[in-house]
C-alpha cells in the first residue's frame, strides 16, 4: 500500500532531486494565503472533513464549508460553519465571498460550466476562485479515465492500493482539467485566469523503488502542460472606476 507518509517521504526524496520544486498542495495553499484578506469571506467548496482550512490562521467565523456529503460534514475537524450543497446550484446571495477554493473537486464536475458560474455570482468583485486538480493530459489522468468505466474496480483498487476508503472514491470527468478548457470556461463565465501552474509529482505510482524512478523520469520528460496536477486561481473582474 502507498500510504500518504510514503508518499510525502518520496517527495522529499524528489525535493532533493530537484532543488525548488514544491509539491502542488503546497503552492496551493500559499496562494490561497497570498489572495486571502485578513478579514475576507472563504468558502471551502467541498470542504469534506477538513483539509486545508485546518492550516489557515484565519477567523472561523469568516470560513464556511460546503459539501454534498453530510456523513463528511458532520465529521469535520474544524469547527466552522458548513452546509449540505452542490456547486452547480450554490445556496449563497450574490457577492458575498472574496476568496472561494476548492481541493480536488473539478475533475469530479459532470458540470463545469455551471459550477464555475455559480462561482463567479457567489464572489465579489475582484474576488478569486483557487483551485487544485488532476491535468486531465497526463498519463495517469487517461488511466484513471479507462478505470472509470469499471467504477466498482476502480474503487477497490484505489482501496487496496491507497487505504482510501470506497466511500471517499468518487466518479471523474475530467471535463474542466486542461489548461484549453480551463481557459474556455472562464471566458464563458466571466472568470478570468490570472495565474496556472502545471507541477509535476512522481509519487502517485512509486510502489517500488523501479517505479519511483520511472515516474521521475515521465515528469521531467513530460511538456510543461502535461504534469500532473494544475493549481491556479480565476479572479472576477473588479467594479470599474466611475
Amino acid at each position: 500500500m502507498l500510504s500518504l507518509e510514503k508518499q510525502n517521504a518520496l517527495r522529499e526524496q524528489y525535493q532533493q532531486r530537484r532543488p525548488g520544486w514544491q509539491p502542488a498542495t503546497e503552492q496551493y495553499a500559499a496562494l490561497v494565503r497570498k489572495y486571502l484578506p485578513p478579514n475576507g469571506r472563504l468558502l471551502d467548496l467541498g470542504c469534506g472533513r477538513g483539509g486545508l482550512v485546518e492550516q489557515l490562521e484565519h477567523p472561523l467565523s469568516r470560513m464556511i464549508g460546503l459539501d454534498p456529503d453530510w456523513l463528511s460534514l458532520t465529521e469535520h475537524r474544524l469547527g466552522i460553519p458548513r452546509a449540505v450543497g452542490f456547486s452547480h446550484c450554490l445556496p449563497f446571495a450574490p457577492a458575498v465571498f472574496d476568496v472561494v477554493f476548492a481541493s480536488w473537486l473539478l475533475e469530479h464536475l459532470k458540470r463545469p460550466l455551471d459550477t464555475l458560474a455559480e462561482i463567479h455570482r457567489v464572489l465579489k468583485p475582484g474576488g478569486v476562485f483557487i483551485f487544485i486538480t488532476p491535468n486531465g493530459r497526463h498519463p495517469i489522468a487517461w488511466l484513471n479515465r479507462g478505470l472509470g468505466r469499471f467504477a466498482r474496480l476502480q474503487k477497490q483498487l484505489v482501496q487496496r492500493l491507497y487505504g482510501r476508503a470506497t466511500t471517499d472514491t468518487f466518479p471523474t470527468y475530467y471535463r474542466a482539467n486542461t489548461i484549453p478548457t480551463l481557459h474556455q470556461l472562464g471566458q464563458k463565465t466571466g472568470l478570468t485566469l490570472i495565474e496556472y501552474y502545471p507541477i509535476p509529482d512522481p509519487t502517485y505510482l512509486a510502489f517500488t523503488p523501479f517505479l519511483f524512478r520511472l515516474m521521475c523520469y515521465l515528469e521531467e520528460t513530460l511538456p510543461p502542460s502535461m504534469r500532473l496536477h494544475l493549481v491556479g486561481v480565476y479572479q472576477k473582474p473588479p467594479l470599474s472606476p466611475k
